[in-house]
């Protein structure tokens, strides 16, 4: 049998199991523009383990308090005309009534409930929380795969008996309660795909073993939004043929067997024999970084921006031992322009490399001068490896790993005294 595990409203838990107060009340945790990356101040910046494949893995250190953080909100998401900035990115239970969702602008969710407790996220606790937790998860199940920062898959087969599943993941619920003072619902079913979904359906606190033969039963009348992997293409062409429901789905394969090799493992995963293993490692595919900011029009300090990103990006990088060749930069303007490029070049990777290419794509792709900037995004992907070699360029190839051994000296220093301890001329 394959297991799902899901954290209950992970980040609010998270900080209910700090903060003990917060238990019971109305708890919303809010991100808005990230300020501290591009402070001139110092930042304590850390680099997490793997954690799920949707996960940053460099994060900032929060330095709130129990006497500080309720009002730190303010400094985060209030600005100096007194309007209120940031979304909602975790809920409690207890707002469900009054409406506040994910999603949900800040200011909105404070009309909507004036009781509302306000804290700043903290993905580096998040993150550190969630990495403990595998650990744990990593000595009581042989075989674990991190699906995101608060969903994990375990495979049970041969270890514990189809009949005895029950007890066991309802002890391991109150472990992790007890050891972390985090609610999780957990669900089996030897599809973890249907697992998955029927996790979503038991929170908060939930346990259920679904059995092949009572699938077809369960399943029957859940939306078929509601299922993980079916996107807004696949959702439209279900939508235009009236199918509304998991059971309606199963009756058309034909449908998804018209999206190839993708729609034959959706179909066989929402009947519940996609077969598919608990993957504990996956090879890495792409790294990224991303910042919002309130819009700017200076393109001076844009350019800062790109360069610290780029910074922090290539340092990450570094630490993971990867050598990417595609790079794709993505800026986001006032109004809902957006304009993008990808570029693929066959070169020893170095900072020096990243900061540049990075610099030159932004003012290439920069053709609303008289536009605002609210977002910039940087990321790599195709790393050279055995499975993925490449003919690196001749032409740059002594320079290059010049570079690159001057960007592991420039590792190690920052190793030692933090991502800052080294800035460019243009970061000041």
């Amino acid at each position: 049998m394959k297991i799902h595990l899901d954290l209950d409203c992970f980040f609010v838990s998270a900080e209910r199991a700090r903060y003990k107060f917060l238990k019971n009340k109305c708890v919303v945790v809010a991100k808005g523009s990230d300020r501290k990356i591009f402070s001139t101040s110092k930042k304590d910046g850390l680099l997490i383990g793997e954690s799920g494949a949707f996960n940053s893995i460099l994060q900032f250190s929060n330095d709130y308090n129990k006497d500080t953080f309720l009002s730190n909100w303010q400094n985060e998401f209030l600005d100096s005309d007194g309007s209120i900035h940031g979304i909602v990115i975790a809920k409690s239970y207890e707002c469900k009534p009054y409406g506040i969702k994910t999603g949900t602008y800040l200011g909105d969710a404070i009309n909507m409930c004036k009781d509302v407790i306000i804290i700043p996220s903290d993905h580096l606790y998040y993150q550190s929380l969630s990495h403990k937790l595998k650990e744990f998860l990593d000595k009581r199940i042989p075989l674990i795969e991190q699906y995101s920062i608060d969903e994990f898959f375990g495979d049970l087969d041969g270890w514990i008996n189809d009949e005895d599943v029950y007890d066991f993941i309802k002890e391991l619920q109150a472990e992790i309660l007890e050891k972390f003072d985090l609610p999780i619902s957990i669900a089996s079913s030897e599809s973890k795909w249907i697992a998955k979904l029927v996790t979503d359906t038991i929170k908060p606190y939930g346990i259920k073993v679904l059995n092949r033969e009572d699938v077809d039963e369960y399943i029957a009348d859940i939306d078929i939004n509601d299922f993980p992997g079916i996107g807004r293409v696949i959702s439209k062409k279900l939508s235009l043929a009236s199918i509304k429901t998991l059971s309606q789905a199963k009756q058309y394969p034909n449908i998804f067997y018209a999206y190839g090799k993708t729609g034959v493992q959706l179909y066989k995963r929402i009947c519940g024999i996609d077969n598919e293993k608990v993957i504990p490692s996956q090879t890495r595919k792409g790294i990224g970084i991303s910042r919002n900011f309130a819009a700017l029009s200076n393109r001076d300090e844009l350019l800062r921006r790109v360069a610290i990103l780029a910074r922090y990006l290539s340092y990450t990088i570094l630490k993971l031992n990867l050598n990417p060749t595609t790079f794709h930069f993505k800026i986001k303007y006032e109004y809902s322009l957006k304009a993008s490029k990808s570029v693929t070049i066959d070169r020893v990777f170095s900072e020096v490399f990243l900061i540049q290419l990075c610099k030159e794509i932004f003012i290439s792709l920069d053709t609303h001068k008289n536009y605002k900037i609210h977002k910039i995004s940087i990321h790599a992907s195709s790393f050279l490896s055995n499975n993925n070699q490449k003919t690196l360029s001749l032409l740059t190839l002594s320079s290059d790993n010049t570079q690159a051994k001057l960007s592991q000296s420039l590792l190690e220093i920052r190793d030692k005294y933090g991502i800052d301890a080294i800035k460019y001329a243009i970061e000041c």
